[in-house]
């Protein structure tokens, strides 16, 4: 059977820079400004200001194995390691930033945001071993939808920051479901149950798998996409996200 394909990466006043009714005109003008206020420049290396980039609420969770991300699975899946590199509340930057990769198609917030916790990831003894890194797959009804998927962007950065490769086309959605913004986490497991499966097993047998998602709320999505590749002889899974909803 063919093998899958693996993919990696290796000014104004200060008034004016704050109106932010003029934010989207010039960014049209001067594409190099922040992707988040998109009034200020960004820093050198960096998708964003400093000013963004210092409100942005980092979770250090990679630091310590018994986290508020893997305690969301206890009792439900064997999760190796687990961790999130942002705290997603509402009104928050980081929710800002979510909204802007997957409502606005900023790919490139996606990607910065793997690029910056890779090197974070790699550096974390639970982190060191993963050989690969699955993004969690839309179906091919909702990829045509929205022309992305915003867990594909994560997974690019992290495997660049990270020299792993990640695969597309071994976990797959076989089964379109409604969205999972207003329901409850025993609504979203039993809407996302049987929606995955996993092709080319061969490719994950014996191996560590980072699974990965831009949001984690209830976890119904990773703990379904998880069970599934657990089928997988040998596999270990651990799970990073862009955010941890609190």
């Amino acid at each position: 059977m063919k093998q899958p394909t693996p993919h990696q990466r290796h000014s104004p006043s200060p008034t004016f820079l704050e109106d932010r009714a003029l934010a989207p005109f010039l960014h049209l003008f001067f594409p190099s400004l922040c992707y988040l206020c998109e009034v200020r420049k960004p820093m050198r290396g960096h998708r964003l200001c400093a000013h963004c980039l210092a409100l942005l609420p980092r979770t250090d969770f990679h630091l310590w194995p018994d986290n508020p991300f893997a305690e969301r699975f206890w009792g439900r899946i064997p999760l190796y390691a687990g961790a999130a590199c942002f705290f997603f509340r509402k009104g928050g930057l980081a929710r800002k930033l979510v909204h802007k990769l997957k409502y606005e198609g900023r790919k490139e917030l996606g990607i910065w945001a793997g690029r910056e916790y890779g090197r974070e990831l790699r550096e974390a003894p639970v982190f060191s071993e993963v050989d690969c890194i699955l993004p969690v797959p839309l179906h091919w009804k909702k990829l045509l939808q929205r022309g992305f998927n915003q867990s594909v962007c994560f997974a690019e950065g992290l495997a660049e920051s990270m020299s792993v490769p990640w695969y597309s086309g071994v976990l797959v959605r076989e089964s379109y479901t409604d969205t999972q913004t207003r329901k409850s986490q025993m609504e979203r497991l039993r809407n996302v149950g049987d929606a995955f499966a996993v092709r080319h097993t061969k490719t994950l047998e014996n191996r560590h798998v980072l699974l990965v998602d831009d949001v984690l709320t209830t976890g119904a999505t990773l703990e379904a996409c998880a069970l599934t590749l657990l089928k997988v002889p040998g596999v270990k899974i651990s799970m990073a996200t862009i955010a941890l909803a609190t």
